[in-house]
């Protein structure tokens, strides 16, 4: 059985995703790395495919037609993992906001706590913090952390962190076919799904920076997205409805 697969999204990252996989080969021992490239304009998957003659064993790359989705992209890999026998699945976003050295300190927490079945690199916890973020947008991702923690009684600081790992026994006991959100929203209902099977969730530290290069995937839509899930799945649980 393979340790651990890193499963990165692209999406017109031509600049950044071969800087992340070079890094991550570098830093992180025992991973391999999954590609899912939505059709990049800019050649992504192309580019991503020269780098595969350096780490034929070890660099993986699917290419969808067109952009299907954060939510749609992870389920996929998830599955594609799953298949392969790998113990641990991560989240990571491919425009470097998301640093390797953090990634080093999550996997070290999970190795302290082998039995964790979720980490979460959490910006709103002790220790974490974001870079070049402007006052309103921190405000507004703290607001919604906290309005979530309202509605779900999770506990967890950070439910929309896109920074994770999670343990492959957790993901096989869910239904991730039934996991339909898109957008950040999918990291609120699968933080949602492995506390409603009593998975145990760690918090670590991170630092998050915005890129450098590129253009966000954020958007009003998602945002509106996951605050409207936020609230029916909380009505359900005030309601207890399943």
């Amino acid at each position: 059985m393979q340790n651990r697969l890193i499963i990165v999204p692209t999406f017109n990252e031509l600049a950044n995703a071969p800087i992340l996989i070079e890094r991550i080969f570098k830093h992180i021992a025992n991973s391999h790395i999954l590609i899912i490239d939505d059709g990049s304009p800019d050649k992504t998957g192309e580019k991503i495919k020269e780098i595969q003659s350096k780490y034929p064993a070890t660099l993986f790359l699917l290419e969808r037609a067109s952009k299907s989705g954060l939510g749609s992209a992870y389920r996929t890999g998830f599955a594609w993992g799953l298949e392969r026998g790998y113990e641990e699945l991560i989240e990571m976003d491919a425009d470097l906001s998301h640093r390797v050295r953090d990634l080093k300190k999550m996997i070290e927490a999970k190795e302290l706590q082998p039995n964790t079945d979720l980490v979460i690199g959490s910006r709103w916890v002790p220790g974490g913090r974001t870079e070049n973020w402007s006052k309103s947008r921190e405000l507004l991702s703290r607001a919604a952390n906290l309005y979530v923690r309202a509605m779900l009684g999770m506990g967890v600081k950070d439910s929309t962190a896109g920074f994770r790992i999670y343990s492959s026994s957790i993901l096989e006991r869910l239904n991730l076919e039934a996991i339909k959100s898109e957008g950040y929203s999918f990291q609120i209902e699968m933080t949602r799904a492995v506390y409603k099977l009593g998975g145990k969730i760690i918090e670590v530290p991170i630092t998050f920076r915005e890129r450098e290069n590129g253009v966000s995937k954020m958007s009003k839509n998602i945002v509106r997205e996951a605050m409207l899930l936020v609230t029916i799945w909380g009505l359900k649980r005030f309601l207890r409805v399943k």
